[in-house]
């Protein structure tokens, strides 16, 4: 089950009695679970009926003595285990066999939700199958690099903003994959602009903080104006602020400025209205693309495009020994440029 699925069954009210969230992915383990704790019980029914445990502070035993109790003037109770990853039955037989039980005939009065993050349980194990016969699983990955500026957008209207093209690409390479951190410096957007705004790349540098001259919007126009001076003190920047400046969001964004390239030099029809239909761009764009198709002719985007290639594999170690991300990046903006 995916997190929207949960979180859209929960708003209706269709209550389960046991939930197992698990994944590398602790944003959607919070959603869900704070969702539960606020919304199940009301106000007056939380003193007696919600039971909020951490998993290195108790035991499988103490967690479904909870689970088991009824409800005090109130149709149900909801037990949630924090950091369940640290709770130690999860290591031993006896513990797991004790869940395990437990899922054959759960407390149907009780909403026993488990918050386990950064892992998953061993799927072939029997207490990893009962829990998906018998339990809502939710099971989260962490989200791709490539997919981040799409997850930007669709949090965006969730929670009714709009951004430009720039201002995501922005967040997604300044913040990266971190979605706890992302939300909430979303948050400050929201707070900070007036309503209805559209969040826009000066708003992400005044707010959050991106150094509005050494960011992967200007790498990208130095490289494609064909500007080493420029091109190396962003590189520069961004070695001094490595935590910052993953390589992997950095080759997709060049990469796709260099297929826009490659459609440009491909193009049917090469007025400016024909070619913002070809690239999917806005006109006053397409000049940025022609002029870079002038400085970088079909063989040098083609070779380009190979060198991108190489560096992503690069960086995940496929084709190479380890090698310092800045340093990657260092080469790869070098051979994009010569």
């Amino acid at each position: 089950m995916l997190a929207n699925e949960l979180l859209s069954s929960l708003q209706k009210k269709e209550y389960k009695p046991l939930y197992f969230l698990q994944g590398e992915e602790p944003f959607y383990i919070d959603q869900v679970a704070a969702y539960i704790e606020e919304n199940v019980l009301n106000e007056a029914e939380k003193g007696f009926n919600l039971t909020i445990m951490y998993g290195k502070d108790s035991s499988m035993e103490q967690v479904l003595a909870n689970a088991r109790r009824f409800p005090m003037m109130a149709e149900r109770q909801v037990v949630i285990v924090k950091e369940a990853q640290a709770l130690a039955d999860f290591k031993n037989e006896a513990g797991r066999d004790m869940l395990e039980a437990y899922c054959q005939i759960p407390v149907p009065t009780t909403l026993l939700v488990f918050c386990h993050k950064y892992g998953k349980l061993n799927g072939t194990t029997k207490l990893a199958k009962a829990l998906k016969k018998h339990a809502v699983l939710l099971t989260t990955e962490v989200i791709r690099d490539y997919k981040l500026p799409a997850w930007i957008n669709d949090y965006l209207q969730t929670i009714g903003l709009t951004a430009t093209e720039k201002a995501i690409q922005l967040l997604a390479d300044h913040i990266g994959n971190n979605l706890e951190k992302l939300t909430n410096e979303i948050d400050k957007l929201r707070i900070n602009l007036p309503k209805g705004a559209v969040i826009d790349d000066q708003a992400v540098h005044t707010y959050v903080g991106i150094n509005k001259d050494y960011n992967v919007f200007e790498l990208q126009n130095a490289i494609a104006t064909r500007n080493p001076l420029k091109a190396n003190q962003i590189m520069k920047y961004y070695g001094a602020n490595p935590k910052e400046h993953h390589p992997i969001p950095t080759i997709a964004f060049l990469y796709g400025m260099f297929a826009k390239i490659l459609k440009t030099h491909a193009a049917p029809d090469k007025s400016q209205a024909g070619l913002a239909r070809h690239l999917k761009v806005a006109p006053f764009v397409v000049k940025e693309y022609v002029k870079a198709a002038q400085n970088y002719p079909l063989g040098k985007v083609l070779q380009n495009m190979a060198v991108l290639q190489r560096a992503d594999l690069t960086v995940k170690g496929v084709e190479s020994a380890p090698v310092k991300e800045a340093e990657i990046l260092i080469q790869l903006v070098f051979e994009l440029l010569h």
